[in-house]
């Protein structure tokens, strides 16, 4: 499969492991790889819920991630957006390597930072409960980004270089580091990067990335940054329309039209992959549901 992941639009379906069962997970891909309409599908990445009781169920998203590759053919597959800090990333290296080669080269490997600004009903950040919980140190944000740098180096290493390598950066060291089998794809997956930090985080994206997820709330949100991004990849002679830009929706399905007018939005204001992430209850099918009352009525407009 080629590696070149620009289209003039597509679009993605966001699945969440928030209290659900596994079956559940593999009949909407299912459905989903079936569809031509939907080009790619994503998990997130936590441990623990997003939101409610700690205890409820929440499939890890990596291992999960092997299993849908397994039980697809057609879409692109992967997380938005895989947290660095809950895995090393040799090991997330190796990790990416062995779905590409199940899912015969349709990965595309999203990471960023790490941590969440979302909270608890109790006002705790969901970060510092996750992390506590799993035995990982909570970092600055700025410290969070520059191991993303150093990261995303540690991964095309592996996937490229033939040789074993070490590595001695700030936050990680490597000896005799080495990825057999490499990715089906080459160089590699393509890496999207999901952030927001003007100063820091845009930066890594403009140096590592061909795709961005972007955070954004609104076109005009998106416009700021993608300037932001602009001006980062001119600073260091990239050309900025090599990177993708992906932005997530979350939907309602009591309520279409907002979700078509912040589709219609987002591309208007240079958005090519457009991910639906449906929000439970469903009334129906979300696959079809969305198909049906989101993408379709876009497409004929756009």
């Amino acid at each position: 499969m080629s590696t070149d992941v620009r289209t003039q639009l597509s679009f993605g379906l966001k699945t969440s492991q928030q209290g659900a069962e596994y079956g559940r997970i593999v009949e909407l891909w299912h459905e989903a790889d079936e569809n031509p309409l939907f080009e790619h599908a994503w998990l997130w990445d936590h441990m623990l819920p997003l939101r409610g009781d700690v205890r409820q169920a929440t499939l890890e998203a990596w291992t999960l991630l092997g299993a849908l590759a397994a039980q697809t053919k057609r879409m692109r597959i992967g997380v938005i957006v895989t947290s660095n800090r809950l895995r090393p990333p040799a090991l997330l290296a190796k990790m990416a390597a062995t779905v590409d080669q199940i899912s015969g080269g349709r990965l595309i490997l999203g990471i960023g930072a790490g941590g969440s600004r979302v909270t608890d009903q109790a006002g705790l950040e969901l970060v510092l409960r996750e992390f506590n919980a799993y035995g990982i140190d909570v970092v600055s944000t700025a410290e969070a980004i520059v191991a993303l740098d150093e990261a995303c180096t540690i991964i095309r290493r592996m996937w490229t270089e033939t040789e074993p390598f070490d590595f001695d950066g700030r936050y990680y060291q490597l000896s005799g580091t080495v990825c057999e089998p490499k990715p089906i794809q080459r160089p590699g997956p393509p890496i999207l990067i999901g952030s927001a930090g003007a100063k820091l985080g845009l930066r890594v994206v403009a140096q590592h990335a061909g795709l961005w997820n972007c955070p954004a709330r609104t076109p005009d949100d998106f416009r700021a940054m993608n300037q932001t991004l602009i001006d980062h990849c001119a600073a260091i002679g990239r050309d900025p329309d090599e990177i993708v830009r992906q932005v997530q929706i979350l939907v309602r399905s009591d309520d279409p039209d907002s979700a078509r007018a912040q589709v219609t939005g987002f591309i208007g204001a240079g958005v090519t992959n457009v991910v639906l992430a449906p929000i439970p209850p469903y009334r129906e099918s979300p696959v079809a549901w969305l198909a049906r009352e989101v993408i379709e009525p876009v497409l004929a407009t756009t």
